[in-house]
């Protein structure tokens, strides 16, 4: 690895050389320097010309900019001043919103029932709003694009508003449900690419944005740590109390908790992430992001094995993830934890690693990703078989989809590696992963925006239906089948009208089950207009 980087120093030699008077052209080389890894490289070169020129002032200028910002790099100052007030800021702002009483999402039980509590709006807000903070601190300090900075608060406002308003439209209550617990994961994921965006604009996007996601990842275990310990804090404040005889109220610990979580996001970025530079330019491999990388790489044994003996024992209980919903569940975090495993895992820089860690490094990566891939197709295929089985639902939708992103991921990884020359390994990987971050946001995108449409009641239908019609339309997904108990006949419910099911053998292989039967009184049944009956051959529907 030493004779590669002692080469590239030589061949930028001459770029240097020729450059020397044409400090436009000059940055554009270092650019291209620092996007390709090679930015070492680079700074060898600016020296060796500085030592034989020091009277040429494009090489001293040179000289001392690079040595500023390594020392900017390597022992950036907390700009305090910024980030207290703006941890502050955003923990009151957390602290107001824990009042449960007042800031709560309800879910639109039923027609005739009141609205019911569901979860608090501050675990639906909260990234957004930390997101908000965040970019106003790199902005303040780092001096960039006003536009740039106001356009992803914009955005992240706007969408947290459209959540906030378009929820109801998903009707049942169990799919309200779904679409505010799914937004609890992609809220903060629309959030996190807000910061990126801003960070990672007007910049080559491949080796800034999987900078940006190296890093991300050690705001995210500095933001763990941080909640550890508040957690610790506000233990140690209740037994304090308790031994005053003292008892704090829920109210109060629930205070304290949002409060001291609005400063987390804040402080973690200041003390991690130097604002004045971009994120191929920050520190990496010291600190605490030496252990971000250490353990990941430490891991990709351990990972290795456990897929291997996992997939052994497949054949074994090849059924449990069609049948067992909590399996599958554990599927998708699986793939999400290789995902952010093979991230943190790949180095930023060629010179992190020597020749051999490096060669090995790879296989380790390619064998997990490959192992990866082989147990998310068996999920995908439990995934789509349990669809097929009972019925699309909001949850099921976005997991769908998010198993064909990881998975497409895995496998463009894979073939990557295969096309690509041993010296360029980290490049392809770092391409991959920058790619897959446009996937991410857009299918975030679709999820936030699209799901209650596609899953939506029409109220205008619904308000014609007798009342204890439409709370069963509330309370239940579709099919909704309806009977009442003087006849035997089944009707679905479909648009608006009762579509009489002809006979049993009819109803099971529609794939439809008793339980989704629902009684109600024939006088109710009565009034729902009759639409085609099942098959359209069966001829006129009977009288409920």
């Amino acid at each position: 690895m030493a004779r590669a980087l002692e080469a590239n120093a030589v061949s930028y030699h001459p770029i240097v050389h020729t450059l020397a008077e044409d400090p436009e052209r000059l940055e554009q080389a270092y650019r291209a320097a620092v996007q390709a890894g090679e930015e070492e490289a680079f700074e060898r070169a600016i020296e060796d010309g500085y030592a034989s020129a020091p009277a040429n002032l494009l090489y001293a200028a040179w000289f001392h900019r690079l040595r500023h910002a390594a020392a900017q790099a390597k022992g950036f100052a907390v700009a305090w001043g910024w980030a207290l007030p703006l941890a502050l800021a955003n923990g009151v702002v957390f602290w107001l919103l824990s009042d449960v009483s007042r800031f709560v999402v309800v879910v639109e039980q039923t027609r005739l029932g009141p609205a019911t509590d569901f979860l608090p709006q501050l675990l639906l807000l909260a990234a957004p709003i930390s997101a908000v903070a965040v970019l106003t601190y790199l902005y303040t300090v780092g001096r960039g694009s006003w536009f740039r900075a106001q356009l992803p608060t914009v955005v992240l406002l706007a969408v947290s508003v459209y959540v906030l308003w378009v929820y109801p439209r998903a009707g049942t209550r169990p799919f309200q449900e779904q679409y505010l617990t799914l937004m609890l994961i992609h809220l903060p994921l629309l959030s996190w690419a807000g910061v990126g965006s801003f960070l990672t604009a007007c910049q080559d996007r491949s080796h800034q944005r999987f900078a940006f996601l190296t890093k991300s990842l050690e705001v995210f275990v500095l933001g763990g740590l941080g909640a550890m310990a508040g957690g610790v804090f506000v233990g140690i404040t209740v037994l304090l109390f308790e031994a005053l005889d003292v008892q704090l109220s829920k109210a109060v610990l629930l205070h304290l908790l949002a409060g001291g979580a609005g400063l987390i996001p804040v402080l973690a970025t200041a003390v991690v992430y130097n604002p004045t530079i971009s994120p191929a330019e920050q520190t990496f491999g010291e600190g605490l992001g030496k252990t971000v990388a250490i353990v990941p790489r430490a891991l990709l044994p351990l990972t290795l094995l456990v897929l291997v003996v996992y997939l052994a024992f497949i054949p074994f209980n090849l059924r449990a993830p069609y049948e067992n919903r909590e399996v599958l569940i554990i599927f998708n975090v699986m793939l999400f934890g290789v995902i952010a495993l093979l991230v943190g895992a790949t180095p930023l820089r060629p010179s992190e690693s020597t020749d051999r860690l490096g060669r090995w490094l790879r296989r380790g990566i390619i064998a997990v990703t490959a192992l990866a891939l082989v147990v998310g197709l068996y999920a995908l295929s439990a995934i789509v078989y349990r669809t097929f089985l009972d019925r699309l639902t909001p949850n099921r939708f976005v997991f769908v989809g998010w198993n064909v992103i990881n998975l497409g991921l895995l496998a463009h990884l894979l073939v990557a590696q295969a096309r690509t020359a041993a010296e360029r390994w980290l490049r392809a990987i770092w391409r991959v992963f920058s790619g897959a971050t446009v996937v991410y946001v857009a299918w975030a995108l679709v999820v936030v925006l699209a799901t209650p449409w596609l899953f939506a009641i029409e109220q205008g239908e619904l308000g014609k239906l007798p009342p204890a019609v439409q709370d069963i339309v509330y309370e239940h997904p579709d099919p909704i089948l309806l009977k009442c108990a003087q006849s035997p006949h089944i009707y679905l419910l479909d648009g608006g009208e009762k579509r009489w099911i002809d006979t049993i053998e009819t109803f099971r292989a529609l794939g439809y089950v008793w339980g989704d039967v629902h009684l109600v009184a024939c006088e109710d049944l009565h009034q729902v207009p009759d639409g085609t009956p099942i098959p359209a051959t069966a001829g006129p529907p009977p009288p409920p």
